[in-house]
Order: structure tokens, then C-alpha cells, then sequence
């Protein structure tokens, strides 16, 4: 598929050899066919970044592999703190997943950073050592693998809800095992492993049955007798008599964690490994800037050192401060950048570069067929005026049909789903048609004739080699600031287990009111023992609630809160209860009243077609949050809906609240209404207007400016063309409320941060806000305008 590249050939050289004319996205496709070849390949990178991009491309290219990634601490050196929890996790697993392999070799891929690749690592026997496993019957004693999830790094807490967190509760042990999506409950009877089951960390709730339990360390320092003594010793031998202050010692002395502990790693153990020694067998392929990266990252490295020392000596006349730090050699912990980069050579490595190389005498050189591909976005940022009368997509529609009719095989590419299905939406308004959506790159080959295909890839740009053509979205679109989002689980407020109950919380029941929770008791009931919750209520009086009617439970207030429990049995509760109903009846009464008044107003019904409203989504160079996009389908609602919209946008600064001004402005103008941009400063009013006029290029929407920065000579004519209509959009401070402005069609009114408007300007904005369209944007809302986005009178 690529020409030029004889991956069984390349994989016999066994000097140091590089592969030239490679495009960024490319790589995977290569690393697949070395892998396939014969050796495993361990990949190189400088950059940790695109770490997780490679992965999800390699599952594009070569499901049928297995990868594995290694990545460096994520803390600096000889820092006072740890690795954190999710990347010890990640490390430890693949270095748990090389040795597995040494012993059952099969084709696999080892993504590995030039900082991992300096660090030195526990051996190999160690990491063996603490790696576990368990099934369903297994005799194990509960007692046996609590203390080894102590030794291996993991947590006891009361309920497990991170990473490397376990809770021990009568028979049952919960742990949150790196590498797994969710938690396990090992549920024991005696010595006997009953079940494995999955749950939920936010309700605790089970979710599924687990067939075995793998349980990799979380740390790289494990605390038995023999570390601890050894480290003991070492430190002595390297830094001489402790003193009482030294925390460190009297931590690891005592058989206790300490933070930062793993920085003195060489001090635990007679020797450390590298991570050479773990890929014993591997194909080592580098980037074209790896050898560079280890530099940087050693000098980095002796500079931490250096400074450290510095601050061990105080200055004549000053006195040390803080904890003492006692830092060990970089030789002892880090792998030197010279001894790293004569490995390489030694190995036989394969450097991979995007540039056209030239042979030398020390290595060889391929270079390969293939090209980055086209970059519209920036042919078209570049090309001036001329370029905005040229419709991008249709030149890429044009492109693809062509490259199609020659016999390529396409693919468009992605960053998301959302993203991906509305550029296919917005070429296929430009005519492109019969695409289809694809999971792996070897479904190319089921394509039809004349067919095109589409997945979502974590790709920068495109490229071609050979008959693939693949087009990346940012080749169309210019460069995207893609966010990474992280799957986020709501709490709810509601007590779904017990376990989600401390003894001592106070809680309220629907019917009794505010109680304190004692704890789980067995009584007898209708002769047979029943499982009840025991709850204290005022002058000692108990209750006792099964715990299959928990759900009559909810917290009150935060952790710690306290309050006057109810009398059982009193009105009281009661009392209150039917209070609070008849302010709430009597809010409803005045919110209907208002609700109803503002249903018969009319305002212009404002829509746009699909193509044309996801041709200026496109334009925004980021990932839509969840939120932002429920915001912007909101005010989309409400525009098309030909009643007065009256909706208030809130959200932090820089979390997207001009996108949905941007958009619901688009929809104005082109249903040939007026908008205005009502803003308190004449910085923002600059911002802004700038902002509008970029996101606005090439369409015809004229965008005008009226704010103290503009000349009185040009804010006449604004006035003039905004009275006659001929100004389509209009930004500007407080001269926008001025008497002397009048709209031709004001149809949608913005008002950013109204806060900072003053009583007179809140007036005018009421005269103006009569039969329009009003969205207000701020970060800090005033508690007013809050509180009638909170009731319901204006829409939040």
C-alpha cells in the first residue's frame, strides 16, 4: 500500500537506519506492517502529547495488535511529590504487559516517551512479584490481599471511588484496580473467593459480573521488611546521620508512604533496570527529534539536581528551610542522553522522519513514497481577498471526485463524531455523495467504486501514499483547539446504599423529618431477622427503616452539617412541610400569571437551513462542550419559536458563551433582521467586534462598530446605515442606548455581562427589549437576574 516501504526487507537491516518522506499521521500504518513483519516495535516519541493519538489511530490501523504505553512520570524531577495515580497505573501495567510478553511473544506495539525512556524502573523481578490474579473460588484470604494492596501503593478509605482506593467492609473488599473502567467487589465467604462483580463508583451500584481480578502495583516502591531495610541502609551510606526532621527516613523507617517517596527508587532495590532491558526483543523505531528530547530532558534534569544541593546549603548567616531534601545522583536514577543515544545505534534503531533524507556514512536511508496532503484552510487564510469568493468545500468535493475517478481510496477524517458528521453534512450539501462511515482501515477495501469513506481520527493533517488518500479535517476547516474530554458522572443527592452513609450523618426521611443515621442493626420481625437502618430522632426516640425503603432517605446539607432532629411522631415536620407547599403553590400562581403574559407577545420566527447554519458552525475552531451545546440548541429553540426570547446565558470567562451569540446572530442575519451587541466597556466592544468580523468573512453581513474607539465622522454613518437598515450587525457600548440610535428591523438584542450597566442604561434596555429577541451573556450575574433565571421568568 505504500510504495517504497518493504516492511520484511527493513525489518533484516540491522544497522541504524532511517525512513524519510514520512507524513505526520503516517506513522501507525508503518509501525503495523514492521510489527506484522516479524519483531515487535517499541515506538519512540519525543512528544508525550500526541501519546494518546498514536494509540487511537493504531486501533484505526492495526486492531488485531496489541498496543501498550509507557509514559514518563508526570512530576518534575526530584520533585516533593509522587506520580500520580492514573500514570503509576499506566506505567506499571505496561511494564507488567513487556514482561508477559517476553514469556508468550507476539506481535505487539510499545508507544514509549524519550522522558520514560531515560528513567530508570524497578526490575523486572519485582514488577513479576507483585503482579496478582484471582477467579471465582479461589482460596485467598481476604486479610492477605489487603495487606498487599497496602504494600503495592493502594489507598484505604471508607468508600472507594478513585484509582488505587480500596475498603475492606466485613466479608466484601472494594478495589479500583489500574487499567479497569470501573471498581470490583470481591465478595468472600471464609477463605473463599465467591464473586467478582463491577459497580458503579457514584452509586455503588452493581453493574456486572467480572470473570477474574488482575491486579498490577500502584507504585513503584513496594514496602516490605527487606526494601525497607535496604533502604535504610542506603541512605545512610549515601547521606550520613538522619536528624529528627528528616521526614523521609522516619516515614520509610516507620513502613509508611511518603509523598515524593519513588525519587530515591535506587535506594529500595540492589539495582535498577532500564527500560531497554524490558524491551529486550523489540524493534526500537524512533521520531526524528527523539535524540534532541533526551538532551533537553537531561540537562532539565541536572538543573533540578543542582538546585536541590543549592538549597541542601544555605547561603553564610541564613538557616535552611523547610523539610530537608537529600536528592540521589542522576546517574542512579536517570539514564545519561550520550549512553541513550549510542543504545540506539547499538540496537539498530529506525529513525522516521517527514523530511527528504540524504545518506551519510553511518546510516542508511529510505525514502518513501508519499506527500502531506492538500491544506485548503490555509491556501484560502493566505490567499486575500480573491480567496474568500472561492467555496473551500466545494474545491475539496472536487478533489475527492477526482482522486476517486483515478482509483484512490479515500478517507475523511475527524475529531469527533459530532464533528465528523457535520462536515459530511456540510460536503454533502456541496455535493459529495456515497460515503461511508468505516471502523478500520482494512474496510477500505470494501469499498464501492466511486465510494468514499469516513472515520473519526485523532488526526493533525491528511496525506497520500500510493492509492490512499486521506483528508483530515483540519485540512479543511484550519486548526482545531480540540478539547479532550473526560466522561464526568453527576452526583445525584439521593442515598442509594448504604455504604454511601456514614455512622453519624444526618439525614431526612419523607415522612419523620430530620434524624441522625446510627447504623445497620438486624431486628426480628415477623419471626424472621430483618436488615434496618437506625435512625435517632429528638429525646432519644430511634426508628428503624428497612433498608429496602432507603430510598425514603436523602443527605442534609454537606459533610459535617448539623441540625435540630425532629420529634417523631411531632407536626412539626409536618408543619413545615405544608408552608413550603403553599409559597411554592403561590410562586406557581405568579409564575403562570407571567408565563402567560409573555406567551402572547409575538417576535419574528427566526430559522436557517441545515447546510447553511452548519457551514458557519464549522468555522469554530473547537470542540463544542456538552454544555455549550445545549445552550446553543436552546437559543436556537427559542428563536424559531415566535414568541420574545429572553434567556440568560451563564458560564465562566473563556467557556464559550460568544460561540452562542455568534450563532443565534448567524440566524438573525440571514433571516434579514438587525442584531445588536450591547457590551459595557469599549475593550470588549473592540474584542467583540473583532471576533464578529472574522467569524463573518466572506458573508454578506455587514458589521459595524459604535464605541468611544471609533471617529465621530464614522460613528454618524454607523447611526445613519444602522437607522436605515443597511447595517446588519452592530457592536457597541453604552452609545448603542443612546437616544440618537434607531433601528431599522431590530430583531435579536445580546447584552454582555448586563451587571456592570447602570440604572439609566437598564432602563433603556427595557425600551428596546419590548417585541425583540434578547439573550443575555455574564459570568457573575446580578442575584436579580438569577433568581428569575432560577424560577423560571426568564430561561437559564
Amino acid at each position: 500500500m505504500i510504495p517504497g516501504f518493504d516492511a520484511k526487507k527493513l525489518a533484516a537491516i540491522a544497522e541504524p537506519l532511517t525512513i524519510g518522506n514520512v507524513p505526520v499521521g503516517l506513522e501507525p500504518l508503518l509501525l503495523a506492517e514492521l510489527a506484522r513483519a516479524g519483531e515487535p516495535v517499541a515506538y519512540v516519541i519525543s512528544d508525550g502529547h500526541r501519546m494518546a493519538d498514536l494509540e487511537q489511530m493504531l486501533g484505526f490501523v492495526a486492531p488485531d495488535i496489541p498496543v501498550l504505553t509507557l509514559p514518563a512520570w508526570d512530576c518534575l524531577p526530584y520533585d516533593r511529590v509522587s506520580p500520580s495515580a492514573d500514570t503509576s497505573a499506566r506505567r506499571l501495567a505496561a511494564l507488567g504487559g513487556l514482561i508477559a510478553h517476553r514469556k508468550k511473544p507476539h506481535a505487539a506495539i510499545v508507544l514509549v516517551t524519550a522522558n520514560a525512556m531515560l528513567q530508570k524502573v524497578a526490575p523486572q523481578d519485582v514488577i513479576e512479584s507483585l503482579s496478582f490474579s484471582a477467579r471465582p473460588g479461589n482460596q485467598l484470604r481476604m486479610d492477605d490481599l489487603a495487606g498487599r494492596l497496602e504494600r503495592n501503593g493502594f489507598d484505604r478509605v471508607a468508600t472507594v471511588r478513585e484509582v488505587g482506593e480500596y475498603a475492606v467492609r466485613g466479608g466484601i473488599l472494594d478495589v479500583f484496580v489500574p487499567g479497569s473502567e470501573e471498581p470490583v467487589r470481591l465478595d468472600f465467604f471464609g477463605d473463599t473467593l465467591e464473586s467478582i462483580r463491577s459497580f458503579d463508583p457514584a452509586s455503588q451500584r452493581t453493574t456486572g459480573q467480572v470473570r477474574s481480578l488482575d491486579l498490577n502495583p500502584m507504585s513503584e516502591v513496594t514496602l516490605t521488611p527487606d526494601t525497607i531495610s535496604r533502604f535504610r541502609k542506603n541512605y545512610l551510606s549515601a547521606f550520613g546521620a538522619t536528624t529528627r526532621d528528616d521526614a523521609l527516613y522516619l516515614a520509610v523507617s516507620e513502613g509508611r508512604r511518603y509523598p515524593g517517596m519513588e525519587h530515591w527508587l535506587p535506594l529500595f532495590y540492589e539495582k535498577l533496570d532500564t527500560v531497554f532491558d524490558y524491551l529486550s526483543g523489540f524493534r526500537v523505531v524512533t521520531d526524528n527529534t527523539v535524540r534532541e528530547a533526551a538532551e533537553e530532558r537531561s540537562k532539565l534534569v541536572f538543573d533540578y539536581y543542582d538546585a536541590r544541593l543549592n538549597s541542601a546549603q544555605p547561603a553564610k548567616g541564613q538557616m535552611a528551610q523547610g523539610t530537608p531534601y537529600k536528592p540521589v545522583t542522576p546517574g542512579q536514577l536517570y539514564l545519561d542522553s550520550k549512553l541513550f543515544a549510542k543504545t540506539l545505534d547499538a540496537l539498530g534503531a529506525i529513525r522516521i522522519s517527514p523530511f527528504n533524507e540524504i545518506e551519510g556514512e553511518a546510516r542508511r536511508v529510505v525514502n518513501i513514497e508519499a506527500r502531506q496532503g492538500q491544506r485548503w484552510a490555509r491556501s484560502n487564510a493566505e490567499g486575500g481577498g480573491d480567496a474568500e469568493r472561492i467555496n473551500i468545500f466545494d474545491v475539496v468535493v472536487k478533489h475527492i471526485a477526482d482522486r476517486r475517478a483515478a482509483g484512490a481510496k479515500v478517507l475523511v477524517t475527524a475529531w469527533t463524531e459530532g464533528s465528523l458528521e457535520r462536515l459530511l453534512q456540510v460536503l454533502n450539501e456541496h455535493g459529495l455523495e456515497k460515503v461511508k462511515p468505516i471502523e478500520a482501515l482494512k474496510d477500505l477495501g470494501s469499498l464501492a467504486k466511486g465510494e468514499a469513506a469516513a472515520a473519526v481520527l485523532n488526526l493533525e493533517s491528511g496525506f497520500e501514499a500510493g492509492d490512499l488518500v486521506v483528508i483530515g479535517e483540519q485540512d479543511i476547516l484550519g486548526d482545531r483547539m480540540v478539547r479532550r474530554s473526560k466522561r464526568r458522572k453527576r452526583a445525584a443527592d439521593f442515598i442509594a446504599e448504604v455504604a454511601g452513609l456514614d455512622e453519624g450523618s444526618i439525614v431526612v426521611h419523607a415522612e419523620h423529618g430530620i434524624g441522625r443515621f446510627i447504623g445497620l442493626k438486624t431486628i426480628e420481625a415477623a419471626g424472621a431477622p430483618h436488615a434496618c437502618l437506625e435512625l435517632q430522632y429528638a429525646d432519644e426516640a430511634k426508628l428503624f427503616l428497612p433498608v429496602e425503603n432507603i430510598d425514603l432517605l436523602s443527605r442534609y446539607g454537606g459533610e459535617g452539617t448539623e441540625a435540630q432532629l425532629d420529634k417523631l411522631g411531632g407536626g412539626a415536620w409536618q408543619m413545615r412541610k405544608a408552608k413550603l407547599k403553599k409559597r411554592l403553590l403561590d410562586m406557581a400562581d405568579a409564575l403562570i400569571r407571567i408565563a402567560a403574559e409573555r406567551l402572547t407577545r409575538h417576535a419574528p420566527v427566526l430559522t436557517t437551513p441545515d447546510g447553511l447554519y452548519d457551514e458557519f458552525a464549522a468555522r469554530f475552531p473547537y470542540d463544542e462542550t456538552e454544555d455549550q451545546d445545549n445552550a446553543i440548541d436552546a437559543v436556537r429553540s427559542d428563536l424559531g419559536a415566535g414568541r420574545p426570547m429572553d434567556r440568560l446565558v451563564c458560564g465562566d470567562v473563556g467557556f464559550g458563551k460568544t460561540e452562542v451569540a455568534l450563532r443565534a446572530a448567524f440566524v438573525a442575519a440571514m433571516n434579514g433582521v438587525q442584531v445588536a451587541i450591547v457590551v459595557p466597556t469599549t475593550l470588549l466592544s473592540r474584542q467583540h467586534f473583532k471576533t464578529f468580523s472574522e467569524r463573518f468573512r466572506g458573508l454578506p453581513v455587514r458589521i459595524q462598530q459604535a464605541s468611544r474607539l471609533v471617529g465621530a465622522k464614522e460613528l454618524a454613518l454607523t447611526k445613519k446605515e444602522v437607522a436605515e437598515g443597511k447595517t446588519d450587525i452592530v457592536v457597541g457600548t453604552h452609545a448603542l442606548l443612546g437616544a440618537g440610535i434607531k433601528f431599522a428591523n431590530l430583531g435579536l438584542l445580546v447584552i454582555d455581562e448586563e451587571q456592570h450597566f447602570g440604572v439609566k442604561h437598564k432602563e433603556r434596555l427595557k425600551e428596546l427589549k419590548s417585541d425583540v429577541h434578547v439573550l443575555t451573556l455574564s459570568a457573575t450575574p446580578i442575584p436579580r437576574t438569577l433568581q428569575l433565571a432560577m424560577t423560571g421568568v426568564r430561561e437559564l
